[in-house]
């Protein structure tokens, strides 16, 4: 094989190791975290009788293909990313491309978690170290990233191809729901960067707030929505369903203010005028873990009496998701809670229920749409009598409006909660009162 690089003129110095002083600026879970992980699955490889798992990570979904090797080996990249891990022995990541490892991997700065770093290889990469591993004739466990929205496991083809030729005498399994299964409930150690994530998406959502002001672009209030993030410590992950328009206009002049969409979309150099209204559903992520919100902001010194109704509903089923998300209430009576409010007005929606997330989004469970409608599970199909546990981590979705008023303009508000013992703990501490300005 080819060196990377010709010599250089002045070899690193011997001895010389990356820099340290990193960790002290980058959220860290601890090694007990990760030795607690590791044990636990491999107990579930040796049950499986899995003599390694191959992880295959890449961008998909805002960045969640990563989400099990972020789990398990906390390497998070925006160009994906291999790993194997063995039963025996220290696994190995391969990420980036040779020019990005010069000096020397900027992982070795900001983790502990591995020590093994080579640049991305492809597959005869990964199979000459499964070979050299005495693996070639063994059991491997293949680990891509799926939800209720990436409903399959996503592997690039050929890079399944390639390894399958290059190492015809191991049998693959697919191992990922041994991690997602894992990632159903979170540590303490977890929902702590979780709550971190909390604090900056509530400032987040003050900042969309004081940057709606008529004249600006929305592509200002996103811009400042994500300079927020970025500049309090959250990693600059791009997830803003956002949305923004005006409140009246012509019956056949259909606007997109349900729900928000995704870029590059929006946002626009449209400016925001009186009587507009500006919907997010953001992420924020901290350490690898993401939380949702949701909010509304009116331009205008009245809010339609209309549009104030809905949101009050929606504080309601806010209401009623704190109340209902507790270990032991299944799922099916937490979205009858959650949804009574707005059944009770008789109201539209387009998601109401809850979606969970961790290192990638979304996870299990999310059950948003009404049964026998949308896509199975985010119907909640064949689980409505699963109970709630201790320690999941769920984002509400409250998208609610009144096609009796308008077919095309509504609400939205989040939090993040925990489930808990008498009661949700939210983790963003989103206004109950419609942002308004003017």
């Amino acid at each position: 094989m080819q060196p990377d690089f010709p010599a250089p003129n002045r070899p690193v110095p011997e001895g010389a190791r990356a820099t340290r002083e990193l960790l002290n600026y980058i959220p860290q879970l601890s090694l007990k975290e990760r030795d607690w992980r590791w044990d636990r699955i491999r107990k579930k490889m040796i049950h499986g009788k899995i003599d390694a798992l191959l992880l295959l990570g890449n961008d998909i979904s805002a960045g969640s293909g990563m989400g099990n090797l972020r789990y398990l080996l906390q390497v998070g990249t925006g160009f994906g990313a291999d790993a194997l891990f063995p039963l025996d022995g220290e696994p190995v990541v391969w990420s980036s491309v040779a020019h990005m490892l010069r000096p020397t991997t900027l992982y070795h700065s900001t983790q502990e978690w591995v020590s093994d770093f080579r640049h991305k290889g492809g597959p005869p990469a990964l199979a000459a170290e499964i070979e050299a591993r005495g693996l070639d004739r063994s059991r491997i466990g293949l680990v891509g990233f799926s939800s209720f929205l990436q409903t399959q496991p996503t592997f690039l083809h050929h890079d399944i191809l390639g390894i399958e030729k290059c190492l015809p005498n191991v049998q693959f399994v697919d191992a990922t729901p041994l991690l997602s299964e894992m990632r159903f409930t979170k540590s303490e150690e977890e929902i702590g960067m979780m709550r971190e994530a909390g604090k900056i998406a509530r400032k987040t959502v003050d900042a969309m707030l004081a940057s709606c002001q008529p004249g600006q672009p929305d592509a200002a209030v996103y811009a400042e929505m994500f300079r927020t993030q970025v500049a309090n410590g959250a990693e600059p992950i791009l997830f803003n369903l956002f949305g923004a328009g005006p409140v009246e206009h012509s019956e056949d002049e259909l606007w997109h203010l349900l729900h928000g969409f995704e870029h590059p979309v929006i946002p626009s150099m449209r400016p925001l005028q009186n009587g507009d209204l500006v919907i997010s559903e953001f992420h924020t992520q901290y350490g690898g873990y993401r939380v949702h919100t949701e909010y509304t902001v009116y331009l205008g010194k009245t809010v339609p009496d209309e549009l104030k109704r809905l949101w009050d509903i929606a504080v309601e089923c806010l209401h009623a998701s704190q109340e209902a998300l507790v270990p032991g209430r299944t799922f099916g009576e937490a979205l009858e809670m959650i949804r009574a409010p707005a059944k009770k007005a008789n109201l539209d929606w387009v998601e109401l229920g809850f979606n969970s997330k961790g290192t990638a989004s979304p996870e299990f469970p999310s059950i948003v749409y009404e049964p026998g409608y949308g896509n199975n599970p985010g119907n909640g199909d064949r689980m409505m009598n699963l109970v709630l546990e201790e320690r999941m981590t769920l984002g509400n979705n409250v998208d609610l409006h009144d096609s009796r008023w308008k077919v095309d303009v509504g609400v939205m508000l989040g939090d993040f909660m925990v489930v808990r013992e008498g009661g949700a703990e939210k983790l963003v501490d989103t206004p109950l009162e419609i942002g308004q300005v003017g």
